[in-house]
């Protein structure tokens, strides 16, 4: 038999309470909660349902998913989810990928106010976007964008960016007629760029007039406004990168570039996966080189994984896939048919929902299954609910964070026989 896949929850669980007890008061309240609910996803801290067999008497467990869109183990749902709904408003033409990219000097200024700056981030770009595809000098048209935020490098270091998904043109000022533009060019990524920086650096003056950026400890001279401006100075001699990369292929559509975003909806800084040992307290995991395009090995003490993975952790609420234009929910319902009947062609039927979640065994439901599961150590028998335990609140999970492996654990361990575990991957 195969050993179980290490998980990014094991290094979490093994490392947290060294981490917490460096970080001490200045571990917030999400990167504790975040913590929580990581280490305690599906164990018996995080409640669930005991099933029995009504012929050998085994005893099965479920436990819950903690539901965090930062757990590995808990986004493919997530993933799946996101890209029927995108689907429905995918029009017939070139998609273009674009990303853009925060200057690594603003990096601990982002980190201290994460609300705002990221929300700065997806304004200052797609501000950026719509002007320069309205210039009629490039392409004239009103555009749309589906945008998604990313943290993180493979190194799992702060590199906030937005990766954002273009239609190849857009509906003219008067929306009498479809603008394409060519399948291999959208915009010019040297103006878009410069444009960009300009936007975002305005906003981040704004956001300090203002009063609305925290700006404590390392930061605390960035408060009087002559510093900041003297700070920001440099950056606008700088260059800030903007990618663009045409479609894949026109033929396919925006399904590649779609599929790789959907790897970061539920927002995982690392999965599963990319993990290769953790031993002496040291992890070691994949990275991918880019620039050789290959994979190399990279070795972290296991404290710093932890502090490398809650940089990625997003405030509470924050909305991290964002859409705009033709693509927004404001204006998609009337845009979008619009766009459509001057292309010619017709609606895509609606995504069809699955009546039961992809993975699910018996569910928490305590009513009668419809189709009986069957036993996995036994084979004859049907499994039936014995138990439910209730999820714990917050503050009882950030307790039992801390008493992850106590003996006062609510249910039992699973059982060991191989295949008998029994998850909701709700």
């Amino acid at each position: 038999m195969n050993a179980r896949r290490l998980r990014v929850a094991d290094v979490l669980r093994a490392h947290v309470q060294e981490y917490l007890a460096r970080r001490g008061s200045r571990a917030s309240f999400t990167e504790q909660l975040a913590l929580a609910q990581l280490t305690a996803c599906r164990t018996a801290a995080m409640g669930g349902h005991a099933w029995a067999c009504d012929a050998c008497g085994e005893v099965q467990f479920a436990y819950n998913s903690c539901g965090n869109r930062h757990c590995p183990t808990c986004r493919g749902a997530a993933k799946a989810d996101w890209l029927d709904r995108v689907r429905e408003h995918i029009l017939p033409v070139p998609y273009f990928h674009l990303v853009f990219t925060l200057p690594h000097e603003l990096s601990r200024l982002a980190l201290a106010n994460r609300r705002a700056v990221y929300a700065l981030l997806f304004r200052s770009a797609w501000q950026a976007l719509r002007q320069l595809a309205a210039d009629p000098q490039h392409l004239g048209a009103k555009i749309g964008a589906l945008m998604v935020l990313h943290t993180w490098g493979q190194n799992l270091e702060h590199h906030p960016h937005v990766h954002c998904v273009v239609p190849g043109g857009g509906l003219s000022p008067d929306g009498t007629q479809w603008i394409a533009s060519s399948q291999k060019f959208f915009l010019p990524v040297v103006a878009l760029s410069r444009l960009f920086r300009g936007k975002f650096l305005a906003g981040l003056k704004r956001l300090h007039r203002q009063g609305k950026l925290q700006l404590k400890d390392k930061l605390a001279p960035l408060a009087a406004a002559h510093h900041f401006r003297r700070w920001l100075s440099p950056l606008y001699q700088k260059d800030w990168v903007v990618f663009a990369q045409p479609p894949l292929s026109p033929r396919q559509g925006p399904e590649p570039v779609l599929k790789y975003l959907a790897r970061y909806v539920a927002g995982a800084a690392i999965g599963d996966r990319r993990l290769l040992s953790h031993a002496k307290g040291r992890v070691t995991f994949r990275v991918k080189n880019y620039r050789q395009n290959r994979w190399q090995r990279q070795t972290l003490d296991g404290v710093e994984f932890v502090r490398r993975f809650l940089l990625h952790v997003l405030p509470s609420g924050f909305v991290r896939i964002r859409s705009y234009g033709l693509l927004s929910n404001r204006h998609r319902s009337t845009l979008l048919p619009r766009c459509r009947e001057l292309l010619g062609i017709s609606a895509p039927p609606a995504a069809q929902t699955a009546s039961v979640a992809s993975g699910d065994s018996p569910t928490e439901s305590t009513a009668p299954l419809k189709e009986p599961t069957p036993c996995p150590a036994c084979g004859r028998g049907h499994l039936y609910l014995l138990e439910s335990f209730p999820r714990p609140s917050s503050t009882e999970l950030l307790t039992a964070c801390k008493l992850i492996h106590s003996p006062k654990a609510r249910l039992p361990a699973p059982t060991t026989r191989a295949g008998a575990a029994v998850h909701d991957s709700s």
